[in-house]
């Protein structure tokens, strides 16, 4: 039945799923999606053996949330998965699914993550439920969560919970949810304790299993560069200019709107780029790829669909500036390179978050993607110099400067200027558009440092408990108290002092996703146990905001990293973009992007609050200071009583 499936259309899919997908860039079902979403969708209990990345999300997400009902509160699904990277992921991919429809929610539920967060988000009545076992085990213990409404239970990468040890967990969990329930588990391989659990929990189920057939792409050098504190537009930047081989450059994202934005990004940076998507006329879309043909662009900005089927022989490199969802998405993207005989070059670029997906394309490919050094700001100076070297010389080659020469002598008769100082003042002025000096502030020295195994951590989710630890399980993090009286946060470093050396730090979510001052507060009080007055000024622009905190530690830094703002990863990191880059900024009153003016250090006693652009009152604290006992040497008002300590119950007469 699968093999006569071509289109999305043909499976029985509601009409507001199906205008996500189209959304999306979804197309044509994958093998594992034909075979799985009938079965589902018929209330079929699935045995499903698949390699990951072969679209197997969409095969069990797109059934289930047709059978949601909006309506009820209650948890309705619930999937399980291995680690916290993935529950984030697949959590992600019912939102994109769901887009269209109204009152639909989803939590993910991991270890790490705020219990205080998680109870406020499962007040909300949220419909589908993802997360770990460990997690998942603590809020059945704490009565925070009740699957008396489930209808469906998904066991994703059931093999990794094995290989984990959470298949008692699992199983445990199994036994808490309703008799009538759907049971669909998904697979890589079928070892014997999987099949058992299948055999004991699930009723008669439908066995389908697709091989693996993607292949490596030997003519394509593949690299990675994990994303952190360069935004990735600058980072896509210095590679153009510095790679050697570079002809003309695919770059894909994820959404059309996307290719619009990043095209108008790199024009305004002087490249010759376009976007390409479903949105366009076919005309406008014929005219870009013939553009493209002869030269007249360089770089082409494209989603998944409105690449497909493009084939122009000059693309030396396949940059996905969004990660693709699956798999099967990267080989198409980077196919379009690497032809005719030549070789080519896909770069990915890859959120720490990310980095499940980067392995899961690394077994799909069966080659490894190297990580690559982004350029230094040495390196991207000695390129422009050395282009600006080689078009001065074709000027000489081909040019007649008789008239300049005689402009350039009447300069130096009249002001008594040697060659030399009229020759660099001339360079000066032919640079300041694309200057051949990069500034420092333009610049982060970049350190790849290898990703943790996510298995590190996600071990530690199955013991890890919000108050007081049972036997046997213990905290990663703890809130505490520092000596000055604020929230810190212990992790390998120690006690972190709140009132040290400040920084500036960007987030990934700025006006366009909804985030406002009090959101970045929340967050940031929540997770680092940062008390509100030790955050400092905070800037909103339209795709990130900026915020003034005390230097994090790197434990707290990376606990911040996943933490989510309006649903988007707060991948948070050092601010050291230049002011020149941002856009204006309407709560100073700028009109331009001019240099943003000096920040003054602010005492946590005389914050200024981030939701309002007045000042507050000076911070008084109800405690008299450390170092100071408390006076009663003046006498109270006449018409008050001296204050008199009531003796305790228990205290001696």
């Amino acid at each position: 039945m699968s093999n006569s499936i071509e289109r999305f259309d043909q499976l029985a899919l509601s009409t507001p799923l199906l205008q996500a997908l189209e959304a999306l860039g979804y197309e044509t079902p994958s093998p594992i999606q034909a075979a799985c979403i009938p079965h589902l969708l018929a209330g079929d209990d699935l045995l499903g053996e698949a390699q990951t990345g072969t679209g197997k999300t969409a095969a069990f997400a797109l059934p289930l949330l047709q059978r949601i009902e909006v309506a009820d509160k209650r948890p309705q699904v619930l999937v399980l998965t291995p680690t916290r990277e993935l529950a984030i992921q697949v959590a992600e991919a019912f939102q994109s699914y769901a887009r269209n429809l109204a009152g639909f929610h989803v939590l993910p539920v991991y270890g790490g993550q705020s219990m205080v967060v998680q109870l406020r988000a499962l007040s909300r009545g949220p419909q589908v439920i993802v997360g770990t076992p460990g997690r998942i085990m603590d809020h059945l213990e704490r009565k925070s969560l009740t699957l008396a409404g489930l209808r469906t239970l998904v066991l994703d990468e059931a093999d990794e919970m094995l290989r984990m040890g959470f298949i008692d967990d699992v199983e445990w969990i199994l036994e808490h949810t309703p008799a009538e329930r759907q049971t669909a588990l998904f697979s890589a391989t079928m070892p014997e304790p999987i099949r058992r659990v299948a055999k004991k929990y699930m009723r008669e189920p439908r066995e389908i299993k697709i091989k693996n057939s993607t292949a490596t792409v030997t003519a394509i050098r593949q690299r990675y560069w994990q994303v952190s504190g360069l935004h990735k537009l600058d980072a896509l930047t210095r590679i153009l200019e510095v790679e050697e081989d570079f002809d003309a450059a695919l770059v894909f994202v994820r959404t059309k709107t996307a290719t619009v934005e990043l095209a108008e990004k790199l024009e305004a940076r002087g490249y010759a780029a376009a976007a390409l998507n479903g949105d366009m006329v076919q005309g406008l879309r014929e005219r870009v790829v013939e553009q493209l043909k002869n030269k007249a662009l360089d770089i082409v900005i494209a989603t998944d669909v409105a690449a497909r089927g493009l084939d122009v022989s000059r693309i030396s490199h396949v940059i996905n500036y969004d990660i693709p969802y699956d798999s099967e998405a990267y080989i198409h993207r980077i196919g379009r390179t690497g032809r005719a005989g030549r070789t080519g070059n896909a770069i990915l670029f890859v959120a720490p978050r990310e980095m499940r997906m980067l392995r899961t394309i690394e077994r799909a490919t069966r080659s490894p993607i190297e990580p690559m050094q982004l350029p230094s700001k040495e390196m991207v100076a000695n390129r422009r110099v050395a282009q600006f070297k080689q078009q001065v010389m074709d000027t000489i080659a081909t040019q007649e400067l008789e008239f300049f020469e005689n402009v350039v002598r009447q300069l130096m008769q009249e002001q008594n200027l040697g060659a030399r100082d009229v020759a660099a003042a001339l360079v000066y002025l032919a640079q300041a558009e694309r200057p051949l000096q990069i500034e420092e502030k333009y610049e982060k020295p970049e350190k790849f440092s290898k990703p943790e195994k996510s298995e590190k951590f996600d071990k530690a989710d199955k013991f890890e408990k919000f108050e007081k630890p049972a036997a046997g399980r213990k905290q990663i993090t703890k809130p505490v108290k520092s000596a000055k009286g604020a929230g810190g946060t212990v992790g390998n470093s120690g006690v972190w002092d709140p009132t040290g050396p400040r920084q500036r730090y960007r987030l990934d979510a700025g006006r366009n996703h909804g985030v406002t001052p009090k959101d970045i507060v929340g967050a940031i009080a929540n997770e680092a146990g940062i008390e509100s007055r030790y955050i400092g000024q905070i800037d909103l622009f339209d795709d990130f905001s900026t915020v003034e905190l005390p230097t994090l530690p790197e434990d707290t830094l990376q606990l911040l990293q996943k933490t989510r703002l309006r649903g988007r990863p707060m991948d948070i990191a050092v601010d050291d973009s230049s002011a020149t880059e941002r856009p204006a900024h309407k709560k100073f009153g700028r009109s331009d992007a001019g240099e943003r003016p000096p920040r003054v250090p602010r005492s946590p006693q005389t914050s200024v609050s981030p939701w309002a652009d007045k000042p507050q009152k000076p911070y008084k604290s109800s405690k008299p200071p450390f170092d100071k006992k408390p006076s009663f040497d003046k006498k109270p008002p006449f018409d008050k009583k001296p204050f008199k300590k009531k003796a305790s119950p228990g205290s001696a007469h």
